[in-house]
């Protein structure tokens, strides 16, 4: 017991302290993991060999985290995700082992041992992509969901790579080796400790080819019609109980179990999860079930990327540092061309392009499974296992600042659109709307329906062309510059619509708008209170919130369905609204950009101030319509 508990308080102290500074630093959780790996282990040596038998525990929040993502995928979205599966991710596996056994084989190889380490290095990293793309909220763009789809490809085809390594080494009598490699899966893992985590129980030992099929396809068709038909009535018997770490147990207990039956069939638990997922998607426990696994995976994620660090072999990469780091490199180098490639076929463009590039350019997990079971086969010589094993994880150690490089071209290619040359602006109207995204859209689609000519200016080419394409004529340029506002019509403009995504260019635009027309009314967006109070001091007439209407709207719903009449409420949303803009214009006169708010006791004094009278307000106006107050708080 001292033992365990003196492990686990380091690994936990090593992530409480790393991941809170690399994400500080910008650098993603993933990154400090690694760090708080190589801390502890290469460095400081306060963990040992325990560290690999501790990743294939770890290696289960792959299983729980494809789970999650199956939850946020209805069947109708993975079937529009088929041509993908099969065509994106499909090549991409082809054509990344065929390039890299090329390389292999003209260092000097044979044609089998380029063709594993090809099929090694065609794999990327599940557990390491789709946890920054989900920090970072990229999963829903194209780029991350043809990312999505090829890992989903590599994680089936680890299953046929398992089948042929034994093959490449013993050539074609070595059948009952394919069967001891898929009888060795473990959560996707083959153990590589000569089976001591095998129970050796198979629901497919011994059958031929076609009874393996059919109990397969059985065991898949059960579990999607006990997620259709079961999950109800189970969800029922556990609420009976009323006790929510049931509902815990229940969660584990799905993944576990649809893990356990796939590992009885010969497939990757982590492909059952995310088939368990997807069924259960449209159910309305989902987001019970997301929000009781989402902490048990977070823990075994971190854990695992915490073994990869700790694990990285530093005296062989002291040996030669060059050599490996240059190796590593070149799998990123040749796997991102392919990758790239791949991307402009299937029609990816721009921050898509280069977000699929860049975040499937690294080696897997996987890769260690491979690794280790080339070597059992002899498929790959001894000494060579060392140095795939410490490519693998340099190319993962790399992967956060190929993401760091993501977002650097992601910010240039936003400035690079300003390097076009600025449309000429050749019409003028009474009203400019300046921005047309979200926000500018509504407000342009209200007034010019209503009758009247706008003039949109822009300085995001993409959306000027997208809008022309639905019939909205706008002008593309740098919508600060004064030469455009005139261009538009400042001098004669009646109304303009400040509406731009970024918070500083819409201060400077109200400003500059102000000194030259002190009689033009300005509506401005505003994201939160406090670029309220920079537009209200730059001179800007009606500032609206982005959220704050409906915010209003949803609150008055609450109370509509807490009993209060439709009539009162709507009147208690607009003496809300009422008192909330004087509130504002206050507040206003009190704020100082040079102080942070928390610390302006003027300013925090009067809020307070002003929040107690609206409590009253809306009380005494619940007690004069007949509301019971009791009955509203409770």
């Amino acid at each position: 017991m001292e033992g365990f508990l003196y492990q686990a308080s380091i690994y936990l102290a090593a992530a409480v302290i790393a991941v809170p500074i690399a994400a500080r630093l910008g650098l993603g959780s993933v990154l400090g993991y690694l760090a708080a790996g190589i801390l502890i282990g290469p460095l400081l040596g306060l963990v040992g060999n325990e560290t690999a038998e501790l990743q294939h525990f770890a290696e289960f929040g792959v299983v729980m985290m494809l789970f999650l993502i199956g939850l946020e995928l209805e069947p109708r979205a993975l079937w529009d995700m088929r041509h993908r599966l099969l065509g994106l991710g499909g090549m991409q596996v082809l054509l990344t082992t065929l390039v890299i056994m090329g390389g292999v084989m003209m260092l000097g190889h044979t044609w089998s041992v380029g063709l594993a380490v090809g099929m090694i290095f065609a794999l990327s990293s599940t557990a390491i992509v789709l946890q920054t793309l989900s920090e970072k909220g990229l999963m829903q763009t194209k780029g991350g969901r043809s990312a999505f789809s090829v890992l989903l490809t590599q994680d089936i085809s680890v299953i046929p790579m398992l089948a042929l390594l034994p093959l490449l080494a013993i050539g074609g009598a070595g059948l009952s080796r394919v069967r001891e490699a898929t009888d060795h899966l473990d959560s996707g893992i083959i153990d590589t400790s000569a089976g001591s985590h095998d129970t050796g129980l198979s629901l497919v030992a011994g059958l031929p080819g076609w009874g393996v099929t059919l109990v397969t396809l059985g065991m898949v068709g059960a579990i999607i019609i006990a997620g259709v038909y079961l999950t109800r009535p189970v969800f029922r018997f556990i609420h009976a109980a009323r006790l929510p770490e049931m509902y815990t147990a229940l969660a584990l207990l799905i993944v576990c179990g649809i893990s356990f039956l796939m590992y009885l069939v010969g497939l990757s638990p982590a492909l059952g999860a995310f088939l368990a997922g997807v069924v259960l998607a449209s159910s309305e426990f989902r987001h019970e079930l997301e929000s009781d696994i989402q902490p048990f995976k977070g823990l075994l994620l971190g854990l695992f990327f915490i073994t990869v660090g700790a694990g990285i072999n530093f005296s062989l990469l002291f040996d030669a540092p060059f050599l490996v780091l240059g190796l590593a490199l070149m799998v990123i180098v040749l796997k991102g061309a392919v990758l790239y490639i791949l991307g402009r076929v299937f029609d990816l463009r721009g921050r898509d392009l280069w977000l699929f590039t860049l975040s499937l350019a690294q080696a897997g997990e996987f890769g260690f499974v491979l690794i280790s079971f080339s070597g059992q086969q002899n498929v790959v010589p001894s000494d060579m296992t060392e140095m795939l094993l410490l490519i693998v994880a340099m190319s993962m150690l790399i992967t956060p600042l190929l993401f760091i490089l993501y977002d650097w071209l992601s910010n240039r290619m936003e400035e690079a659109s300003e390097d076009f040359e600025d449309d000429n602006v050749d019409e003028q109207a009474r009203i400019i709307i300046v921005g047309i995204g979200r926000f500018g859209q509504i407000v342009n689609r209200l007034v010019r329906s209503s009758g009247y000519e706008t003039v949109v200016l822009d300085h995001n080419l993409a959306t000027i062309q997208r809008m022309r394409r639905f019939g909205v004529k706008g002008f593309f340029g740098d919508p600060t510059r004064p030469e455009m506002l005139h261009a538009a019509g400042l001098k004669d403009a009646r109304v303009l619509v400040a509406a731009l995504d970024d918070p500083d260019a819409a201060v400077r635009l109200v400003a500059f708008a102000r000194r030259e027309r002190p009689d033009l009314h300005i509506i401005a967006r505003a994201r939160d209170r406090t670029q309220v109070f920079r537009l209200f001091q730059a001179g800007a007439d009606d500032i609206v919130r982005e959220m704050f209407d409906s915010s209003l709207r949803a609150g008055r719903y609450v109370l509509e369905n807490m009993g209060v009449p439709e009539f009162e409420a709507a009147e208690l949303q607009q003496t809300f609204y009422r008192h909330d803009r004087h509130s504002v214009r206050e507040l206003a006169t009190l704020w100082d950009p040079d102080v942070p708010t928390v610390e302006n006791e003027k300013y925090l004094a009067r809020a307070r101030e002003l929040e107690e009278e609206l409590e009253t307000m809306l009380l005494s106006q619940l007690e004069e319509s007949g509301e019971d107050e009791p009955k509203k708080r409770a």
